[in-house]
């Protein structure tokens, strides 16, 4: 029996990312009001991350709200109609719910329906898979335009005596439009992850342990062990910073902007340091007012690029995300 040719899609050449929406909690938090509960100060937090106040949303805001709202911005700034979206891609680990996905309510609450949507479980390099991912889809013909998002409520599951990650942690989305282009606007993507260090970041339990503890067990929060992530990001992602910029062809000094995933502003200036990167690259610092936002870090700190210096769009940006698992990623764009 001769098997039948199945027929093959194809998409575009070339992508690239077309605009970017961002959400951001509506109260500040300052150092101030979160010192007390880890016997801390404000010299302390500023010293060792960087962090003078924080974004967190009210009580009733949930994850999808912030999605919703970076969305709605990037789609109008994009020039493109929400039913020309055929993938919502959502990363997220302050979702609340294992199922649904957040992104399918999401493209629903847009106006992008029927489109593909799911969750990606990826921490703070959930950006960078998205990206990833968009970039493969149009260029294999699934989707002409697809929706990319980072959104995170992290105010849900934090633990105000927690000294290791408490802190840090903020409310906020950031999305992107992901489409074709006339020339190459996102370089190859450098990822992958090292399970040998799981632990280093997660929740203190799980949810079924909490159920079962009827009341006994705490809510699950996040924790980390932070010198253990410290070294890992200032040593082994500058690695995967530099074949991110090899493989796409570029050297550091071509670089408009670096944007790192906004996890602590040491291992920021630590990775501009090793990168030898020149005064003329602007490098996103969001977390001094904004704190970490996981999934939506990079698209948050982009965003606040892009208000701040208008003159880089256009030029090239180094983005690299990396967190819990431990997973990472990294590309070389073209700024919208």
């Amino acid at each position: 029996m001769t098997t039948p040719q199945l027929n093959q899609t194809t998409g575009a050449q070339f992508t690239r990312i077309y605009a970017l929406g961002a959400a951001r909690g509506e109260n500040v938090v300052p150092n101030a009001d979160i010192v007390e509960p880890i016997n801390s100060s404000d010299e302390w937090i500023q010293q060792r991350t960087g962090v003078v106040t924080r974004r967190r949303a009210g009580k009733d805001v949930k994850v999808v709200d912030l999605a919703e709202a970076a969305s709605k911005e990037a789609i109008e700034k994009s020039g493109i109609r929400p039913d020309q979206i055929g993938a919502v891609l959502v990363s997220t680990i302050g979702a609340g719910v294992a199922t649904p996905s957040v992104a399918s309510l999401l493209a629903e609450r847009v106006g992008a329906n029927p489109a593909a949507a799911y969750d990606i479980s990826a921490a703070c390099a959930g950006f960078t898979y998205g990206i990833a991912q968009a970039d493969s889809f149009v260029k294999s013909g699934l989707a002409e335009y697809v929706l990319v998002v980072g959104a995170e409520k992290l105010s849900d599951v934090i633990d105000p005596t927690d000294r290791t990650i408490s802190f840090l942690l903020a409310d906020g989305a950031g999305a992107a439009i992901v489409g074709p282009a006339e020339s190459a606007g996102i370089g190859p993507t450098v990822w992958g992850s090292d399970g040998s260090k799981w632990d280093a970041i997660g929740m203190t339990n799980t949810m079924l342990e909490y159920r079962e503890g009827a009341g006994e067990i705490a809510w699950p929060t996040l924790r980390q062990e932070g010198q253990t992530v410290f070294r890992w990001a200032v040593w082994e992602m500058v690695k995967v910073a530099r074949l991110a910029l090899e493989r796409a062809g570029v050297t550091a000094d071509q670089l408009a902007a670096f944007v790192p995933h906004q996890a602590n502003m040491r291992i920021i200036d630590e990775f501009a340091k090793q990168l030898g990167l020149p005064e003329s690259v602007v490098i996103g610092r969001d977390i001094a007012t904004m704190g970490n936002t996981s999934a939506a870090s990079i698209p948050l700190a982009t965003h606040r690029l892009l208000d701040e210096h208008p003159e880089l769009s256009g030029g090239l940006a180094l983005q690299i995300g990396f967190g819990a698992g431990l997973v990472f990623g990294a590309q070389v764009v073209v700024l919208p």
